[in-house]
């Protein structure tokens, strides 16, 4: 890491933020789970908010609920640069998705407040509301709320305790009632850069420091509900059965036999929650809820990937005698990085460390921002490739050398946007 650099993050600090937020976690569940909309979430905001007041942001909560911290610049005619993240975790995630993201952007703040650095452009630290997939079936929730991507219907989604989306954004801070009408538009925001741990094992094996994203991919998320007929598991005879679970099984083997095929570009998908009812081992099932997610950088392969799964599981679910519905719970369209951003990060990234290109499996709220703004995004290795998990780990060294590249990058930007 280069000593020269007039705005070297300090790594005893970041580890200090990093370990800070790890204690404010649900500990009745693994690993560090900080679901949003918990006390453990309004707890950590607290704290984050009280950070960025210290190093002179004027902070508030938009309408989303993001927790928004600004400094000013010197150029009132400059738009913003935002430089955000995530602070929520999945259940028995990590401590470094998301998380190192916000507090790249507090300790970028804190060294342009201790060095007396002043930007030609507004600089916004945001972190964002929800960017994991929530109780509500939804991803993103503050980076769509604030691109104009929350619509009325995703508003009104209630989770398993009957709390509507709109009222847990209430809970928080937000406004529902007026995210229309605070929507950022295109040329609102100059430009957004995230740092993030890779959440994959490529940087590691290719013994790289940092990576330069080029794109995100697409996820397109469904909810596929499954009804038969619940009976005795003793005297139901096997061909009389509207058994749900075999009929949900058939299905999930079909996704994966859709999603290894071979395609133009590469594609994953994957059914990770399940839902069998009523649950018991002398009943036939007799309703599945499951959800499944197909990602590309190809949102065409996307598509006949689920039309073909759609196809397939009526025609299952007709000679089985079975209902099925296909609910779309929410689709975030791929993304490409402008060759002219990623030419400028791997520049700055290249002054911090080894450098490498690559794509971006994990979708983030670079996604949603993409929409109004060009992006730009950082990795840091993740070892063993490791994430989502207790396991999840980020050397400190390498965390603070993404702050710093994301420091180089954010001052060229400045300069030159």
């Amino acid at each position: 890491m280069s000593h020269s650099f007039h705005l070297q993050p300090n790594r005893d600090r970041i580890q200090r933020d990093i370990l800070t937020l790890a204690e404010m976690v649900d500990k009745t569940k693994p690993g560090w789970t900080r679901r949003p909309f918990t006390p453990w979430y309004k707890q950590s905001r607290a704290w984050l908010k009280e950070q960025m007041e210290a190093c002179g942001l004027d902070v508030k909560i938009d309408a989303g609920a993001n927790l928004i911290g600004t400094m000013a610049g010197t150029d009132d005619h400059c738009k913003p640069i935002m430089i955000g993240s995530h602070t929520d975790t999945v259940t028995g995630g990590g401590r470094f998705d998301g998380i190192i993201g916000v507090v790249a952007g507090l300790e970028i703040a804190r060294r342009l407040q201790e060095t007396g650095t002043r930007l030609r452009h507004p600089l916004e630290i945001v972190d964002f509301t929800a960017e994991e997939p929530s109780e509500f079936g939804i991803s993103t929730i503050g980076s769509r709320a604030m691109v104009g991507h929350l619509s009325p219907e995703m508003m009104e989604r209630t989770d398993q305790s009957g709390l509507k989306l709109k009222d847990g954004i209430q809970m928080m801070g937000g406004a529902p009632n007026r995210i229309a009408e605070l929507t950022r538009k295109q040329g609102d925001v100059s430009l957004y850069l995230e740092l993030h741990i890779e959440q994959g094992p490529v940087l590691e094996q290719s013994n790289k420091q940092l990576g330069v994203v080029t794109g995100i991919v697409g996820i397109h998320r469904y909810r596929v509900i499954v009804e038969g007929k619940p009976n005795h598991a003793g005297t139901t005879p096997m061909n009389m059965r509207f058994d749900a679970l075999a009929g949900a099984s058939q299905f999930v083997l079909e996704l994966e036999n859709l999603c290894k095929a071979t395609y133009a570009d590469p594609v994953v998908g994957t059914v990770g929650k399940l839902m069998n009812e009523p649950n018991g081992a002398n009943v036939v099932p007799g309703r599945v809820t499951f959800e499944l997610e197909v990602r590309s950088l190809d949102a065409g392969i996307i598509e006949t990937i689920i039309d073909k799964f759609s196809r397939f599981s009526n025609h299952i679910a007709a000679y089985r005698s079975l209902e099925i519905s296909l609910d779309n719970l929410s689709k975030s369209e791929a993304i490409r990085v402008l060759p002219e951003i990623q030419d400028k990060i791997s520049k700055a990234c290249a002054a911090a460390g080894s450098t490498m290109y690559l794509p971006s499996g994990a979708g983030h709220d670079a996604n949603q921002l993409a929409n109004i703004a060009p992006v730009g995004m950082i990795f840091v290795p993740s070892s063993d490739g490791r994430s989502h998990c207790p396991e999840e780990w980020t050397d400190y060294v390498d965390v603070a050398r993404g702050i710093e590249a994301m420091a180089r990058a954010l001052l060229e930007f400045d300069r030159s946007i």
